[in-house]
């Protein structure tokens, strides 16, 4: 019997009960799936996603893995008592979500919706025909499975696309870079910037002044990645002034947003309130036993965080 306890909002238990229990099933793992215990030594596998940050993680002296239920793992990983390993949450359904989100997005900038929304009654703009997508650069920050999926998705549709991440990808359908000229190299080709990097040391505050200055004449930005990965008072300098054209903004520095932020009041900022993509139970709960699989088996688990990377 393997022992599995699902420590989540108490309101997640009920959504997620049934879809894991079927997921197990499927992969003929006999387990006993709790949502509390008083053994916390007799858990083998915690599913996650914490409701408080100061959970003690250090009780849990047999448990063979952590599995998020988040994609992100920066709050995670500020949990002083987790020596475990983590996988994160590369789910299907969170992916599609992700795509959704970031091509209707590419969408709207490339149509530059904004200049009919916000135009003046009686304004009839006749004398404006957006670009054809190959006309346009669509930059991903961020090659990981999310940021991927979108990449390909821009690709197949026509768009000129071009990535950069940490490391070099190889094997791309679409140029990728890597490093600080490469960031250099991205930022000054691109109309459109998406940012889907994890919050690092080295990512935090990378949207900046200086890579701003970098970045083509009216660029747009769409942030569903990580707040911290902007600098607010550059990026709203950057829009008063007309560098940057648009953005599009669902991760923030703090949340909820402000009221009185800025960027609710800012006409070319569009604020969604972290929606871009959630995980679906009934996707995720294969990837949880596919996870429980493999480590039964001897395996690695899938998408491991290496806590020295911080992702």
């Amino acid at each position: 019997m393997i022992n599995v306890l699902f420590s989540a909002r108490a309101a997640q238990w009920p959504v997620y009960r049934t879809p894991l229990e079927s997921a197990f099933d499927r992969k003929g793992l006999d387990v006993n799936l709790i949502d509390h215990t008083d053994a916390p030594e007799t858990i083998d596998y915690l599913v996650y996603a914490p409701a408080r940050d100061d959970d003690d993680l250090s009780v849990y002296t047999n448990l063979k893995l952590i599995q998020s239920l988040w994609a992100g793992p920066d709050r995670l990983l500020k949990n002083k008592t987790l020596t475990q390993p983590m996988a994160r949450m590369v789910d299907p359904g969170m992916t599609q979500g992700m795509v959704d989100y970031v091509f209707g997005h590419i969408m709207r900038h490339h149509l530059e919706v904004d200049r009919f929304a916000n135009a003046k009654p009686g304004e009839w703009l006749m004398d404006w025909a957006p670009p054809l997508p190959a006309d346009r650069t669509v930059a991903i920050l961020g090659i990981g499975a999310l940021g991927m999926a979108c990449a390909r998705v821009a690709h197949d549709y026509g768009f000129k696309v071009i990535g950069w991440s940490r490391t070099q990808k190889e094997g791309t359908p679409f140029a990728c870079y890597a490093g600080e000229d490469g960031l250099k190299n991205t930022l000054a080709k691109a109309d459109i910037i998406v940012t889907l990097l994890p919050n690092t040391p080295a990512t935090e505050g990378l949207i900046n002044a200086d890579t701003i200055a970098q970045m083509k004449d009216g660029a747009a930005i769409i942030n569903p990645g990580r707040g911290q990965l902007i600098d607010d008072d550059a990026l709203l300098a950057a829009l008063d002034k007309g560098k940057i054209s648009g953005a599009t903004l669902d991760v923030f520095h703090t949340e909820p947003l402000p009221e009185q932020h800025p960027y609710w009041h800012h006409p070319n900022v569009l604020v969604t309130p972290h929606v871009a993509s959630e995980t679906r139970a009934v996707t995720a709960a294969d990837v949880v036993a596919e996870n429980i699989a493999r480590v039964e088996q001897g395996q690695e688990a899938l998408y491991l965080i290496d806590p020295a990377l911080k992702y």
